[in-house]
């Protein structure tokens, strides 16, 4: 095999991996955009987190009058 060959297949898989990862981008950026959630399903917004437990209280005790 020539180098020019090899220099051609490494550039074509470059170009190939970059496409791939330019949609793989797109889908990501459609799918957020869609009912305010990512793709892995959770909320946008902490508050909207049902996972998270906001009881807690706070301990700091602020001495305003």
């Amino acid at each position: 095999m020539s180098i020019t060959f090899q220099k051609r297949q490494k550039e074509m898989k470059r170009q190939e991996k970059q496409k791939e990862k330019a949609q793989r981008r797109a889908e990501k950026k459609l799918a957020k955009g869609k009912d305010g959630e990512t793709p892995n399903n959770t909320p946008l917004d902490p508050a909207l987190d049902p996972t998270i437990d906001w009881s807690h209280n706070n301990e700091l005790d602020l001495d305003r009058p």
